[in-house]
């Protein structure tokens, strides 16, 4: 039975209301108040946070210690006054904040982070296996850790929740980003992005009709644009269709009609999500060639290797190159450039995941219990847990599922 928590009522007063007392003191029984620690990130471009100052200020009143590295959240245009007012506990050091039993993070682990973890830590992070390194896996193994990847998890309703919200704000971002540099302002070739009155809209090219590709899409017919969705899956391109509410251009991904598109297109956006540990281009760089001189180029997918041949990993701070006339767009964590709007949305994930922890007894025993919450887990203290990871290193695999029934 869901138990839902209402202007912040205290738990037990709610559940005495709507459970028998002997399964309230089993909830009692079983309950955990978690040690949470959020440092700040090394890659100093990553400017999201995994929780607001609200959601501590709800954890904190459940009972959980939350510790935060001073100055973590002023990228996202959060301040430590404002965490320490909701409860937490600001911490001078980085190496104090991984004390704390489960790490949140956002970026993937490195090495500096793995130096700072302690044995049998639980740690929440993005895994970015393209770009994975085989000494962080080998640490994270010789120190026991459990380690959940953000875009592997998924929720109560069996979506991948992380990854959704992301791609939300990267299809959104895409497009505005696209305009700016079709503009004059970034030294584009001086067009709109949309269509106006008597003039030829701008024509926009989607690689995907997953949630990235959907928003984005979504956002350039607001605009105005004429759009081309063009996807792997009839089921995808049906649902894309239905969601969006109206006809639009769509296509299998037919080389000879999509290199007919590019022609003509001022924009392409890749958002092709790759599952496979090589990256897999779609478009190669001979269909970049016959792209438009000033085309703008933004390639979604590059944090799992690109779904464009020409695509190579940039930053924030220098996030664009021209190659053979068109301009290319190649940043992993485009949400970064929105950190406040991204670190809510992911907040609103974290809060009642962690909700879940505490009232089930930790990590191990919400893990026996949650189906979703075990698909984010690629290493359960110290043993990999993910084929993907243990075919790309040759390390040896557990099922996790086998080792949860043992328990």
């Amino acid at each position: 039975m869901k138990i839902l928590k209402e202007n912040q009522e205290d738990e037990k007063s709610v559940c005495e209301n709507v459970i028998p007392e002997e399964q309230l003191q089993m909830v009692s029984k079983f309950r955990k108040r978690l040690s949470i620690g959020i440092p700040n990130e090394s890659d100093k471009l990553e400017n999201r946070l995994c929780l607001t100052p609200q959601a501590v200020d709800l954890l904190v009143s459940d009972g959980h210690n939350i510790y935060i590295e001073k100055g973590a959240g002023l990228s996202a245009n959060y301040t430590d006054l404002e965490y320490s007012d909701s409860g937490a506990k600001i911490i001078e050091t980085r190496k104090e904040v991984f004390k704390a039993d489960i790490i949140l993070k956002v970026a993937p682990i490195d090495m500096e982070d793995v130096s700072l973890m302690k044995d049998g830590q639980t740690v929440f992070s993005a895994l970015h296996l393209y770009s994975q390194s085989r000494d962080v896996i080998n640490e994270l193994i010789e120190k026991r850790i459990t380690a959940i990847a953000l875009e592997n998890y998924r929720d109560l309703d069996s979506c991948y929740a992380f990854v959704r919200s992301m791609s939300e704000i990267a299809g959104y971002s895409s497009v505005l980003i696209a305009s700016e540099y079709l503009s004059n302002a970034r030294g584009g070739k001086g067009i709109m992005l949309g269509g106006v009155t008597g003039i030829t809209p701008t024509e926009v090219v989607v690689l995907g009709a997953g949630t990235a590709g959907e928003y984005a899409a979504r956002t350039a017919l607001g605009l105005g644009a004429e759009v081309r969705v063009f996807d792997s899956s009839l089921k995808r391109l049906r649902r894309i269709q239905d969601h969006l509410g109206q006809k639009i251009f769509t296509s299998t991904m037919h080389k000879y009609v999509l290199q007919k598109s590019l022609e003509s297109a001022d924009v392409l956006i890749g958002a092709v999500r790759n599952t496979t540990t090589f990256p897999r281009s779609v478009v190669s760089e001979e269909m970049i060639n016959g792209m438009k001189r000033g085309s703008f180029v933004i390639d979604l997918s590059i944090d799992n290797g690109g779904c464009i041949e020409t695509s190579k990993i940039m930053n924030l701070k220098n996030p664009s190159f021209v190659k053979n006339d068109v301009v290319h767009f190649c940043v992993p964590n485009i949400a970064s450039r929105v950190p406040k709007t991204a670190t809510i949305a992911l907040s609103n994930i974290f809060m009642p995941l962690i909700e879940r922890m505490g009232v089930a007894g930790g990590v191990t025993l919400n893990l026996k219990h949650d189906i979703g919450f075990r698909e984010g887990v690629y290493m359960y203290k110290g043993i990999l847990t993910n084929q993907a990871v243990a075919d790309k290193f040759s390390i040896m695999c557990r099922d996790i599922n086998l080792l949860m029934a043992v328990l």
